[in-house]
């Protein structure tokens, strides 16, 4: 009995009995179509794997569907696999197995699990088409839309190909095959994550890192992690900057400093040149005046050319500093990127002004000049200008000189171009050279004879001469009495004369009369005492005023005619003209000289 009991005691419990009996009839079930079964490879033929499930026939796979990326098998004998059964029978007899439709009813699985506990899945992105992306999850492609590929709007969709990254579930149908991820929804979880962690730690003061993400007219916007800061245009560089881009650009990781932090509006006022020490403070121990120094030529102005001498740190080489002789405009000198050697001229570390020069650093043509060109001494040159006030003739290389309108000639001249054209070779004298103001000047009058030499000399007050009006002022006429020379006919003096009916014009010949005479101030006293008629007018009142000349034989017929009828003497007859008489007499007398020397024969 107590063995039997023993043995009852031994017996198992009904669960274990209900285990066992499930056991063995799954044992002796067939798995159906479309369920997934576990097998091991067995063999590897040309183009299928027969995999062992535990039938009486065994299972085929279609051997494309292990291979890898690199065109190689990814499967071995002796390797247990999980299959999907298709069939139970092909036309071989073989069990048809899907290891493809196997992992994809997996990926289905894992698929729906991201989207019931919302975690991410990882796929890539195999090719863009319309309205978004498809996106390889392990075989299953997935829908991309283009609004959930990133948190702002791509510019370069195609760069996204072939890349990988982790995704979210966010609809699916799996009776359909249909599933669409985002991206953009994990993208905004971490950006809300480390936006709460950043303001956290965000304070005045404090130097953070972040990545360029926006450039405006006004400044650069900062992603500082989840939270966008600016840095203003005048906080980029203790230098000038037109535009930001001059100093950073979309996507440069830079740190700066944070300036400004109201926490309530979440506005953050950032300084890039904060984050270094300001070079003007130590500019003037650094660059004392007159010192040189190497710089870059970074902008030009039409008034003169900025150069950095280093970050921060420019100066302006005014046009009048760029060289020794006159230019138009900087760039003739220097262009943008050109490094040169300059001089400090000034330097205002308050106004943060520094002048630079660029003449200084070569030597001055004009200390030479004066020792070259003494006064007096005669240069040749070419007119390199005409103006109203002069003309510029190039003396030395580089350096124009100036002949004053009022040095051309000792004529009086309306305008330069009246004696002289652009290009023309002229010979001139040396007035002055000015080094400090730069200033050269000539003239071409004193080649010519001073009219005003010895003029005392040659007209006393008194004097009746010639001239010829050239000018009519308000307070009377310059009459020219020779070249060069002219006197000053008084107002007082015309009116006197147009009260006796001799009003003058510009151009008119005259005769007037020496009333003083000054040659410490060149000036001329006249007074108008006639006006003389034109040449025409007295040739035709001489013809009107003249008698008709008659030949001699004429005058004489006519006077024996007249004597006949008058009974008169010869002298009321017509006399021939004075020089017919003459030559007439002169004829007379030769053939009286004649007969005369016949007689004496």
């Amino acid at each position: 009995m107590n063995g039997i009991e023993d043995n009852k005691s031994q017996q198992p419990p009904e669960s274990f009995e209900n285990e066992f009996e499930k056991l063995y009839e799954e044992s002796f079930r067939e798995p159906q179509e479309g369920e997934l079964v576990k097998g091991t490879v067995v063999k590897i033929a040309n183009d299928s794997v027969i995999v062992d499930i535990g039938y009486k026939s065994e299972g085929v796979v279609p051997l494309k569907e292990f291979m890898g990326k690199d065109g190689q098998a990814t499967v071995d004998v002796g390797q247990e696999i999980s299959v999907l059964l298709e069939r139970w029978e092909d036309e071989l007899g073989y069990v048809v197995l899907s290891k493809l439709k196997a992992d994809q009813l997996k990926v289905w699985d894992e698929l729906i699990e991201s989207y019931n506990k919302s975690t991410n899945i990882e796929g890539t992105i195999v090719k863009r088409v319309k309205g978004g992306f498809h996106v390889d999850i392990q075989g299953v492609i997935a829908f991309l839309p283009n609004s959930q590929i990133d948190l702002k709007p791509v510019r370069e969709p195609d760069s996204f190909t072939g890349k990988t990254f982790q995704f979210r579930v966010i609809k699916y149908n799996r009776r359909k095959n249909n599933v669409i991820v985002s991206r953009r929804v994990i993208l905004e979880k971490e950006r809300e994550l480390l936006r709460k962690q950043t303001l956290e730690n965000i304070h005045e003061g404090a130097i953070v890192e972040g990545v360029v993400k926006n450039i405006t007219d006004y400044g650069a916007f900062v992603d500082l992690g989840g939270v966008d800061g600016l840095v203003h245009l005048s906080d980029l560089s203790w230098g000038k900057v037109s535009h930001p881009s001059q100093i950073v650009k979309i996507g440069d990781r830079i740190k700066v400093k944070v300036l400004k932090f109201d926490s309530e509006a979440v506005k953050i006022s950032l300084g890039l040149k904060q984050t270094k020490p300001d070079p003007w403070l130590t500019a003037k121990e650094r660059y004392p005046v007159g010192s040189k120094v190497q710089g870059r030529v970074v902008n030009i102005a039409d008034y003169g050319a900025f150069v950095e001498i280093e970050e921060g740190l420019e100066g302006l080489i005014h046009i009048s500093e760029m060289a020794w002789t006159k230019i138009r405009h900087p760039s003739q000198k220097v262009k943008v990127g050109d490094h040169v050697e300059v001089v400090v001229l000034d330097m205002d570390t308050e106004a943060k002004r520094l002048s630079l020069g660029l003449k200084q650093v070569e030597p001055n043509p004009w200390e030479a000049l004066a020792s070259k060109y003494p006064p007096g001494s005669r240069i040749k040159g070419v007119v390199k200008n005409i103006t109203d006030f002069g003309i510029f003739v190039g003396v030395d290389e580089g350096i124009d000189g100036l002949v004053h309108i009022s040095d051309l000639s000792w004529k009086k001249v309306k305008h330069p171009s009246e004696l002289f054209t652009r290009g023309q070779e002229i010979e001139s004298v040396v007035l002055n050279i000015d080094k400090d103001a730069y200033r050269f000047s000539l003239s071409t009058k004193l080649l010519e004879r001073n009219p005003w030499d010895k003029v005392e000399e040659r007209y006393k007050p008194g004097m009746i001469v010639d001239g010829k009006v050239t000018s009519i002022a308000d307070f009377g006429a310059f009459v020219e009495i020779e070249d060069g020379l002219e006197g000053l006919v008084h107002i007082s003096e015309l009116n006197r004369g147009q009260k006796k009916g001799g009003k003058i014009a510009v151009g008119d010949h005259v005769e007037v009369e020496i009333l003083n005479v000054n040659s410490d101030e060149k000036k001329i006293g006249l007074s108008i005492r006639k006006k003389h008629k034109p040449e025409t007018e007295s040739a035709a009142e001489g013809a009107r005023d003249e008698p008709a000349c008659e030949s001699t034989e004429e005058a004489v017929a006519s006077e024996q005619t007249h004597s006949q009828q008058e009974g008169q003497d010869d002298t009321g007859g017509a006399e021939p003209c004075e020089g017919k008489e003459t030559e007439e007499s002169a004829t007379v007398e030769e053939a009286a000289g004649q007969d005369e020397v016949k007689e004496d024969e």
